[in-house]
């Protein structure tokens, strides 16, 4: 009987230690499912300051992928999932990263995603502390699904904007180049 009971246990845990994989200092999810779209961890990495560890974050996507930028054109359900590992990330640092990102994504021309990039400043109006989990989910012909510790906020419409959105992470000028290596599973 002691055994039986041991060979359960066995067979419970390796499948929760397959089903959570460590990341950085926190541990994300291997897969995540939005409604019908049943997503798989493409790769994940840290964002770092220095030795500081800023966040984790986690590519999900429906098939493998190792090209970056056909991902972020992809119109296709996807998830950037980000969990917060540091209290020196607020809301204020976030949003401005964000902005950043965008501007640098586009190089330099946001005018046309002006209004939806104002939308994530809606959206994260709540104070982001550590621990927090922020995910940008993009479903198939409907937009960009904003959560933040699992509420769906609200959506931006577009796949121009998802686009760009995808590309602050995975684009030719990406906010960490070893981050989106590891994403995209290279790393």
């Amino acid at each position: 009987m002691k055994t039986l009971l041991t060979l359960v246990l066995s067979i419970a845990l390796s499948s929760i230690s397959f089903s959570q994989i460590p990341v950085g200092r926190t541990v994300m999810e291997y897969e995540v499912n939005y409604g019908d779209d049943n997503l798989k961890m493409n790769g994940a990495g840290t964002r770092n300051m220095l030795f500081i560890e800023l966040y984790s974050a986690g590519l999900y996507l429906k098939d493998r992928s190792n090209d970056a930028i056909a991902t972020a054109f992809e119109n296709e359900s996807m998830a950037i999932r980000i969990k917060i590992t540091s209290k020196l990330i607020k809301r204020e640092t976030m949003i401005k990263a964000i902005e950043e990102g965008f501007e640098k994504a586009t190089d330099g021309n946001t005018m046309p995603l002006k209004e939806r990039i104002g939308k994530i400043s809606e959206y994260y109006a709540k104070p982001i502390n550590k621990g927090d989990l922020l995910e940008l989910v993009y479903i198939k012909d409907k937009g960009i699904h904003c959560y933040y510790n699992n509420d769906l906020y609200g959506i931006i419409e577009g796949q121009d904007f998802k686009f760009a959105l995808f590309k602050i992470w995975l684009g030719d000028d990406p906010v960490n180049t070893d981050l989106k290596n590891k994403m995209m599973g290279n790393g």
